[in-house]
């Protein structure tokens, strides 16, 4: 049996959200953009016209109940008022999470999970700011934050300081292997989907009104790249990138979700603008 096959087998298997009593919502949050200029990078054909293209740097908070889960950390708050950079791909932040969250009465302090869809720094640049919180990775990333000398991957797309509060041993951590439920109700799912990174994720929540929402972390990065199975030369795993693709469609057929591709401006307007939010 292909592991393709396998994996959309483990996606019919997937619970659904038990309890309606528990309050249930999610806001997107703006972590930054990033200007591609050589898209190739990103489809697999960086020897081809060096087409420009911005990708957005999404992040997402979801409440459960009284735990509030960070999906995603984006850029570095050090980059709000700097000059855009010359280099192939060219982050920038115009606001932090902090500011974002006061605005709908969260402080830091309240966050109770991190949850990071993979480890490349545009996704765990700001999860300092919330070091109380337990985090929650893909055992994959985990492990590989843990070798030395570090993987060759590692090179200009993971900054392990970033997450120096748990890698100090300082913070409490929850490597997940495989598929995670992270309440146990079957609201908020952690999907297994490596290829980009060794413990690349997703999110599937599971909302009482809107219906379930699938958050693709990096498995793709905009439409036509899903379209086209195209895998960028920098993820770890060229197959296994494929196969995580076929999943994420899959699940998403399933469970009738609307799928958000994180970095595709137009998949992120499918949820409500912040400070609103899906329930």
């Amino acid at each position: 049996m292909s592991r393709s096959l396998l994996f959309v087998l483990a996606t019919l298997a997937l619970p659904v959200a038990a309890n309606a009593q528990t309050e249930l919502a999610l806001w997107r949050l703006d972590c930054g953009e990033i200007l591609i200029r050589n898209i190739g990078l990103f489809t697999g054909d960086p020897s081809g016209p060096a087409e420009e293209r911005t990708l957005t740097d999404s992040c997402y908070l979801i409440r459960h109940g009284t735990d509030l889960l960070l999906w995603d950390t984006g850029l570095p708050a050090a980059l709000i008022g700097q000059p855009l950079s010359p280099e192939v791909m060219a982050p920038s932040l115009s606001v932090d999470l902090p500011t974002q969250l006061a605005q709908i009465g969260v402080t830091p302090a309240d966050i109770t999970q991190v949850g990071i869809s993979h480890i490349h720094f545009d996704h765990t640049a700001q999860a300092a700011s919330f070091a109380q919180a337990e985090l929650v990775i893909g055992a994959g990333d985990w492990q590989a934050l843990q070798a030395s000398p570090a993987p060759a991957w590692f090179e200009g797309t993971v900054v392990p300081e970033t997450l120096a509060p748990w890698l100090t041993g300082g913070g409490k951590v929850r490597p997940v292997e495989g598929d995670h439920d992270l309440y146990g109700d079957g609201s908020v799912m952690m999907l297994s989907m490596p290829g980009h990174t060794a413990g690349e994720t997703a999110l599937l929540v599971n909302l009482p009104q809107t219906g379930p929402v699938l958050l693709s972390g990096d498995v793709t990065h905009f439409e036509e790249q899903l379209a086209d199975r195209a895998v960028p030369v920098f993820n770890v795993d060229p197959a296994e990138s494929v196969v995580a693709m076929d999943r994420l469609e899959a699940v998403a057929k399933e469970h009738g979700a609307t799928l958000i591709i994180q970095h595709d401006s137009r998949h992120i307007a499918r949820l409500p603008a912040f400070p609103e939010a899906a329930r």
